[in-house]
C-alpha cells in the first residue's frame, strides 16, 4: 500500500475556463460545485446518514461493485449504479444507473423508487438530469464508453453523477472509460468526494485513473469496482505519501465538512463485507 508517484495537480484552474459542452453547462448553472471551482462565493457543506444524522452530515455505505447508498440529513436516500439492490434500508428516493454492463443498471427498478436516473439516453443523444429532491441536488456529466466486447466508442454512454448536499459536492464516476479533458473538468467543477472505479481493465488502466484523480483533486476518494483484494492492492501500491490511503473496518462512513481531510486521501470501504481485505 506504499509506493511510487507524486500528485502534481495544477491544471484544474485553467481547465475550468474552457467550457466546450455548452448545453450541459446551461443545465448546471445552479450548481454550487461549479461556482466553487470558478472561485465564486457562497459555500456551505454536508455529510451522510442512516438512522439519525445531524445537520451537515451525510452517510455513505458501500453496498458493492459500483453501488453506494447515500443518505442526507434531510432523509433523502440515493443508490448509485443501481442494478436492483440498494443495500439494507428503505427503498431509495433516487437511483442512478449506467449501462456499460448489466451489473450497473436494471430495466425493472423497484416501483417504489420515485426518481430513476439513467446515465444514458435510450432515445439517443446525451442524458440530461437536473433534479432537486429535498436537500439533494443531482446533475450529470455524460462521458463516452466502449461497447462491450469491442473497441467501438459509444458517445454519451456513461454519466458522471454529481450530488450536491448541504454545499458538499460528491461525484460518482460511473463506468468511466477515458481521461477527462478541460471541457469535462469545467462541467464537473469542484468535487469534495469522488467515487472511482479502480479495476484497471473494464473501465481504464489504474495509472490513467490516478491521473483523473489528480485533476479532480477531491479531498476524499472512495474506490469502487475493485472486485477483490488483488486488484485493490495493485491500485493502492501505486500511491505514495502525497496521496495517503487507509482501509476502513466498516463499509459505512459519515462525513461532514469539518471531518473532510485537508489534503486528498483515499479511504477504502469494504465491499459490503463480502470478502476480507487483509
Amino acid at each position: 500500500m506504499n509506493s511510487v508517484r507524486h500528485l502534481a495537480a495544477a491544471l484544474i484552474a485553467a481547465a475550468i475556463a474552457l467550457v466546450a459542452l455548452a448545453p450541459l453547462a446551461e443545465a448546471a448553472t445552479s450548481s454550487r460545485c461549479i461556482a466553487m471551482a470558478q472561485g465564486l462565493p457562497g459555500v456551505t457543506y454536508a455529510a451522510w446518514r442512516p438512522a439519525a444524522l445531524n445537520d451537515g452530515e451525510v452517510r455513505i455505505t458501500f453496498v458493492g461493485h459500483g453501488t453506494f447508498r447515500i443518505e442526507s440529513s434531510g432523509g433523502v436516500t440515493i443508490a448509485t449504479d443501481y442494478a436492483g439492490s440498494a443495500g439494507r434500508g428503505p427503498v431509495p428516493d433516487i437511483v442512478t444507473m449506467n449501462h456499460a454492463h448489466s451489473t450497473h443498471y436494471t430495466d425493472f427498478p423497484d416501483p417504489g423508487i420515485k426518481h430513476v436516473l439513467r446515465g444514458w439516453n435510450p432515445a439517443g443523444g446525451p442524458a440530461r438530469h437536473d433534479l432537486t429532491v429535498g436537500d439533494v441536488y443531482v446533475r450529470n456529466v455524460p462521458t463516452d464508453i466502449r461497447r462491450w466486447g469491442s473497441a467501438v466508442r459509444e458517445k454519451d454512454g456513461n454519466s458522471i453523477f454529481i450530488f450536491e448536499i448541504a454545499g458538499m459536492c460528491i461525484g460518482h464516476l460511473g463506468h468511466l472509460h477515458h481521461t477527462l479533458g478541460s471541457e469535462y473538468l469545467a462541467l464537473i467543477g469542484q468535487l469534495d468526494i469522488v467515487m472511482v472505479p479502480v479495476d484497471g481493465s473494464y473501465t481504464m488502466d489504474q495509472a490513467a485513473m490516478l491521473e483523473v484523480l489528480k485533476l479532480l483533486k477531491a479531498r476524499l476518494v472512495l474506490p469502487m469496482h475493485y472486485f477483490g483484494p488483488t486488484t485493490l492492492s495493485a491500485f493502492l501500491s501505486q500511491l505514495d505519501e502525497a496521496f495517503p490511503a487507509e482501509i476502513s473496518s466498516s463499509s459505512t462512513i459519515t462525513v461532514s465538512a469539518a471531518t473532510l481531510p485537508a489534503q486528498p486521501k483515499i479511504v477504502v470501504l469494504p465491499d459490503g463485507g463480502y470478502f476480507s481485505l487483509e
